[in-house]
């Protein structure tokens, strides 16, 4: 079932909001839960921030941590909770010094118990349009037994839709206290994780509409949750013409039969230091004489280096950068989930209209996904780019300088649209190296293989090496 994102409320992420297809439906009940320190009051506090914004009615009600440290904990991060109401019904040390005991609910709900009263009396005269709870797994200890915890928990949760709010409150799930009733007493499940690999959401329950499945990186930072969806290349679909685009060296260009066509991906292998990332670099020049954007993404070799490199063999990168027609970005692999880096690429693509797209390298962007599967993102984001009409250069290094030929170490291929291979070869006992084209999906290519130099004058090609056998293996031989 689908439902206008116009009638639903933000969460306040804009990343969960994305998950949940534009936000929660109101005037119903959602459960937040997740560890200790997972971000569950956090989200409630974004929930009811942007409520305030919105010209609505925000409640917190805690039953746990006092007023005072909510709003001491939500000032060192910056929040605002100026037009947020506070029902506190966190235990006083009076408790302890009188040995009280507390009853939410009377075990024959007819007597209202003072903190029930209070919380129907503050319910009443408020009338909020959002009530966050926290938590609710509270009550459990204060019910007789589990039946009338179960009747208890669904009265409430009926009487604050019943005034008009919509609801969100958190679980504290354990062995000892599992909280399944309450996932299937609320209309909607977001589950909050802390892993080795990172932190991430969840949603598992969305009623009355659809929602993107599966794990999303989260964040906690200084300025409260970011929410990164996991990217679904379908539903980021952008009509372009498809043309190939020039290298600038008419000889590769006679070589890949005009260029590399928009909306491919295209692996660009050879071991270290052939001259992959130059080659890469070549089409961003291009690119940049016909006045569109180009983003290079390094996962190892330093901005300024590449700079400076790039100029020693007349490619004006630094230039270009002070022009807006490319963007060098360093990227940290560990400090980067991939729904995180795959935001930032759709940043560069949709917003700053980058036209081509380097990953340098492959091997670098693999540590980022911290065990998670490669093929998979891989896949998403070269679909994602492709689907935007973007030309995309995925630079894979191979360990063996010579010997048996191989396009990349991770066996993906498969995900390429054209594969060009750069090699050493050992002539008369001189290095040198050659380029070829193994694979070209939209148009066919040459054969053969040529020389590959570069210069400071720039990227020199040469004519096809047809007198030589065995290129592939780095042993090349004069065939006579």
């Amino acid at each position: 079932m689908q439902t206008s994102s116009s009638s639903r409320l933000s969460t306040g992420i804009a990343g969960l909001d994305e998950i949940l297809k534009g936000g929660l439906l109101p005037s119903r009940s959602y459960l937040v839960r997740g560890g200790p320190g997972t971000g569950k009051s956090t989200l409630g506090l974004h929930f009811l921030i942007i409520g305030v914004a919105n010209g609505e009615t925000s409640l917190f009600i805690t039953l746990e941590e006092t007023e005072a440290n909510i709003r001491r904990n939500a000032e060192a991060r910056g929040f605002d909770l100026n037009g947020i109401h506070f029902l506190d019904l966190s235990p006083t040390s009076e408790f302890f010094v009188e040995v009280e005991t507390y009853d939410i609910f009377s075990p024959a709900e007819v007597e209202r118990m003072p903190i029930t009263e209070k919380i129907v009396e503050r319910v009443t005269a408020l009338k909020p349009q959002r009530v966050f709870l926290d938590p609710m797994t509270q009550f459990r200890y204060l019910a007789t037994d589990v039946y009338q915890y179960r009747r208890q928990v669904l009265s409430f949760l009926r009487f604050l839709v019943e005034q008009g709010a919509t609801v969100l409150f958190t679980s504290e799930s354990s062995a000892e206290a599992p909280d399944e009733d309450l996932q299937f007493m609320s209309d909607g499940v977001i589950e909050l994780n802390r892993e080795e690999q990172g932190r991430s959401v969840t949603v598992h329950k969305l009623r009355g509409s659809d929602f993107r499945p599966g794990k999303h990186s989260l964040r906690l930072t200084s300025a409260g949750i970011e929410v990164h969806p996991r990217l679904l290349p379908e539903e980021h679909v952008h009509k372009f013409t498809m043309e190939a685009i020039s290298s600038g060296v008419p000889e590769l260009d006679e070589m890949l039969n005009g260029g590399l066509e928009r909306g491919t991906v295209t692996f660009v292998t050879g071991p270290s230091g052939v001259g992959k990332t130059t080659l890469g670099l070549q089409f961003m020049k291009e690119a940049a004489g016909r006045g569109e954007r180009s983003v290079v993404y390094t996962f190892e070799e330093e901005v300024e280096v590449m700079l400076r490199r790039a100029e020693s063999i007349n490619i004006p990168a630094r230039t270009m950068v002070e022009r807006g027609t490319l963007h060098v970005m360093k990227v940290e692999p560990l400090r980067w989930s991939p729904d995180e880096f795959a935001q930032l690429v759709r940043h560069q693509v949709e917003v700053e209209k980058a036209r081509v797209v380097m990953l340098d390298s492959v091997a670098g962007y693999r540590l980022s996904l911290r065990g998670e599967d490669l093929t998979g993102h891989l896949h998403a984001l070269g679909k994602y780019l492709q689907n935007q009409g973007v030309v995309v250069l995925l630079i894979a290094e191979v360990a063996d300088v010579v010997g048996d030929f191989r396009v990349t170490e991770a066996g993906i291929s498969y995900l390429a649209d054209n594969v060009v291979f750069m090699r050493y070869l050992e002539i008369n006992g001189e290095l040198r190296k050659a380029i070829g084209v193994l694979k070209k999906r939209l148009s066919d290519f040459e054969k053969t293989l040529r020389e590959f130099e570069i210069t400071r004058y720039g990227i020199k090609v040469g004519k096809p090496l047809t007198g030589l056998r065995g290129i592939l293996k780095g042993i090349p031989e004069w065939v006579k």
